[in-house]
């Protein structure tokens, strides 16, 4: 060796001499003399020995810092044949004050551990581990069997003899097989893992790891066929792909991602179950004490699947169309049957039609026949109205000068159509306190605005939404790409809370199968907006021809907010497939703004019905929505476990609520100033201590009272309880104001006397069935983001139709039917209503 030393320092100085100069030269020398004499001591002082080792033979030995052991084995590999060597170093001494250096050198690779292996926790921990094993990188294999060579050696720099025992087995089930099940033991200081080849013709597979136990807290990754594999709990995620699990993980595997056509499952046991969801260890008393981990084995199941072949996805996705299409025809079929329907009518009349004569005598004698047809024109109505009138009460007749004022605006023409024509006269201002202060209120009451300026003033509404969503949808869909291209890059599964075990992918997309079944919104919504624009063609048609019915009768048809919800419904599809693209607790709201949105909208639609004069702007409407996904985004980023903001929170609830309740309470003839709490107390001591009165309007006051007393329970579970998803809770506050407000709609429907139509009712029933079972599947719960992603991981299950979809994506089919089947409800509900006279339409 010393003669080798010397070689090399003449080299050296030939070499580089007319570089350095003499001095750089001699101080050269100088050093490799160092060198050669300290080399030389270690020769005299260190003994090798070298041993000739078998497998599965256990070897005894002490080691100490004058000796060094070198173990050599040999074995014969193949390429039709893979075996996984393992090697096991137990240390015997107790208290070692230096640990034990094992290097394992092969012909491509170099694994080097201590023992004690030393694994690091959170906050300083550190947990010794004295039972280590490990399994050895398998080089490629270039003949078709060879003689591979490696060398474990053994050192330490402790004076004191420490004993330990080292046993090198082969591993003989270290190449998995397709649907084959195979159980392991794993340990932070023993990790496992295995080799899967891709079978012919095979392009994806499904791994699937799973145990009985949920703790110790475990990663399952997938690497590249290289050396070194990570496998220590500290360097697991450094490559491939990987996650957390508890009980159940499954990683989907493309060939197209592995160019050798085979991979690694490796699996480790993770030191602290924090990850996990599972309880933290106290903190240590010194930065540098050792913490006993105890016994944190885990046994463990693995099994590679194939996944789904291409033609299923088309399947799937033709299934998907087939469904959504289906409506489209029958809704076709429905418009045939009406409009040959309309046309049989059209002829029964044209039949039945008397001369213009007799419908003038008609007109100009109705005390003759008792009544007036519907189908008279509008003229008749407005000659006859003051006969009617003298007969009538003192409040019967300012409804019928209200309904005359209507007829009279519609004739003539207007020099300007904006919303406050009327607001800013003052004879008009005393008209509406006496008008809508009534008892008893009727459609014409609440509708003498003109028909021109309330259509502009709720198209406004489809308008604001449009924008709304494609200045909300562009940065969402730009987020989400970023979050699935980082899931890619990194390989870190844990960032998205997918069904693992229903997971399809499809190029850059992790989960194709969420997505594509959110195409139901979309395409039903886009029905919806058909459905309404052929509807506001024919009443357009129908005002330009100036037919009684659709001027004088009815509910006022206003189409803004029927487009806006169609519009929400579409725009719900995209963000829910957005949201599915990475599903997690930061990006929820994208799947719940517009549910917001859909709620708030069919609340007002309903309250349009009967109040088109009064209802609210675009404007206020979508400031309050603004309001309420506001609220969501505070409630999940600090309302988990914030006592403070659940306080507040629910304050502003009941205020919220108390004040639409006031404002739906007085239509609107209320003024929230100074002098509130003084007539506040008035109104009291008037009705409540000075006499006993009953409330002027009973129906409202009965709907109030129950939306009172909703709300103020759903506020006191929210503080009491103080649910960790609070976009849900508060999509659970609108949903439950809007089944309450609905339900109230059809019994005081039924109770004035007006009838539901076939279709309508139809579409009820159908709507209820399938809302039944939308919500079974919703509340299956597959995934939570409210948990660890290993805790989430739990939850999650096969797919049940098709092998393609599970049950999140049976709640999308079923909830966006259910959407399009209640705006239908809406859209439908009042078409009995048609030909009844406004005045005869009562309020409520």
């Amino acid at each position: 060796m010393l003669k080798d030393k010397m070689l090399i320092g003449s080299h050296w100085k030939s070499r580089y001499k007319d570089t350095f100069g003499s001095s750089a030269g001699v101080l050269l020398w100088l050093c490799v003399a160092l060198l050669a004499c300290s080399s030389c001591a270690l020769d005299e002082t260190i003994n090798v020995i070298q041993k000739d080792c078998e497998f599965d033979v256990t070897y005894n030995d002490t080691i100490t810092s004058e000796n060094q052991t070198i173990y050599a084995f040999n074995h014969t590999v193949s390429r039709t044949k893979t075996e996984g060597v393992r090697v096991y170093v137990d240390v015997l001494s107790p208290n070692l004050k230096s640990p034990i250096l094992f290097v394992v050198r092969q012909q491509q690779a170099v694994l080097s551990f201590q023992v004690p292996l030393i694994l690091r926790g959170l906050y300083l921990r550190k947990y010794p581990y004295k039972h280590i094993g490990r399994t050895l990188c398998q080089p490629p294999i270039r003949a078709a069997s060879e003689t591979q060579y490696f060398f474990v050696d053994v050192s330490t720099l402790s004076s004191q003899g420490t004993n330990y025992q080292l046993r090198v087995s082969r591993v003989e089930s270290f190449t998995l097989q397709t649907d084959t099940t195979f159980s392991f033991t794993a340990s932070p200081s023993q990790p496992q893992y295995f080799k899967y080849v891709f079978p012919e013709g095979v392009d994806t597979v499904i791994v699937k790891v799973s145990s009985d136990m949920n703790f110790p807290c475990s990663v399952m990754s997938i690497q590249d066929i290289q050396c070194p594999v990570y496998d220590l709990d500290n360097n697991v995620a450094f490559i491939g792909m990987y996650q957390t699990m508890t009980k159940k993980g499954a990683i989907t595997v493309q060939r197209k991602d592995f160019p050798s056509n085979s991979f690694y499952v490796v699996v480790v046991v993770k030191t602290e179950d924090e990850a996990c969801g599972g309880p933290l260890r106290f903190y240590p008393l010194q930065p540098d004490e050792l913490i006993d981990a105890g016994n944190r084995s885990k046994t463990l199941d693995v099994v590679v699947i194939l996944a789904i072949k291409s033609d299923v996805y088309v399947l799937g996705m033709l299934l998907c169309l087939g469904i959504f299409l289906s409506f489209y025809l029958v809704t076709l079929l429905v418009a045939c049957v009406e409009k040959k329907r309309a046309r049989s009518r059209e002829l029964f009349h044209s039949i039945d039609d008397t001369s213009p004569a007799e419908t003038g005598k008609i007109a100009a004698s109705p005390n003759e026949y008792g009544s007036l047809d519907s189908t008279i024109s509008s003229e008749a109505i407005t000659d006859s109205a003051p006969s009617l009138d003298s007969a009538a009460s003192a409040d019967n007749y300012m409804e019928r000068s209200g309904w005359k004022n209507v007829v009279r605006s519609r004739q003539e023409s207007l020099s300007s159509i904006e919303e406050d024509d009327y607001d800013t006269l003052d004879d008009i201002n005393s008209d509406k306190n006496i008008v809508r202060t009534k008892k008893y209120l009727c459609v014409a009451d609440l509708s003498r605005k003109d028909n021109r300026i309330l259509s502009k003033k709720y198209q406004i509404y489809f308008w604001n939404i449009a924008t709304i969503a494609v200045f909300y949808a562009l940065p969402v869909v730009q987020l989400v790409i970023t979050y699935q291209t980082v899931v890619n890059v990194t390989g870190n599964q844990d960032i998205c809370y997918y069904n693992f075990m229903c997971a399809h992918p499809l190029g850059a997309l992790s989960a194709f199968n969420n997505i594509l079944s959110n195409l139901g919104y979309v395409m039903l919504g886009l029905l919806f907006l058909l459905i309404v624009l052929k509807r506001d063609i024919v009443h357009n048609r129908a005002l330009s021809c100036n037919e009684v019915n659709a001027m004088e009768c009815g509910i006022p048809k206003h189409f803004g907010l029927f487009y806006a919800m169609g519009t929400a419904l579409m725009m719900e599809g995209l963000l829910s497939a957005c949201y599915h693209v990475c599903p997690n607790y930061t990006n929820f709201q994208f799947d719940t703004s517009f549910m917001y949105m859909i709620a708030g909208l069919c609340m007002l639609k309903l309250y349009q019905k009967r109040h088109p004069d009064i209802n609210a702007s675009a404007y206020t409407a979508y400031a309050c929505l603004a309001a309420v996904i506001f609220f969501s985004v505070l409630g999940v980023v600090f309302g988990k476990g914030n006592t403070v903001f659940w306080i507040v929170f629910s304050v502003i609830h009941i205020l919220a609520t108390l004040l639409l309740s006031t404002q739906l309470y007085y239509m609107g003839r209320w003024r929230l100033d100074s002098g509130v709490v003084r007539r506040m107390v008035y109104v009291v001591y008037t009705d409540c201590i000075r006499q006993c009165t009953g409330p002027t309007y009973i129906d409202r006051m009965v709907l109030l009272v129950m939306g009172n007393i909703v709300n103020w329970s759903l506020a006191a579970y929210g503080l009491i309880e103080r649910p960790n998803d609070f976009a849900s809770y508060l999509l659970a506050i609108a949903i439950c104001n809007l089944l309450l407000y609905f339900a109230f709609y059809i019994i005081m429907k039924l109770r004035s006397g007006e009838r539901i139509q076939c279709l309508a009712l139809v579409c009820i029933v159908f709507t209820a069935v399938v809302w039944g079972f939308a919500l079974y599947f919703f509340f299956q719960g597959l995934s939570t983001w409210q948990k660890t992603p290993a805790e989430s991981r739990e939850h999650n299950r096969d797919c049940i139709l098709l092998s393609f979809f599970d049950d999140h994506d049976i709640w999308h089919f079923l909830s966006s039917i259910a959407m399009f089947g209640s705006f239908l409800v809406l859209l439908t509900m009042d078409d009995d209503l048609n030909t009844v006279q406004r005045d005869k339409i009562y309020v409520f």
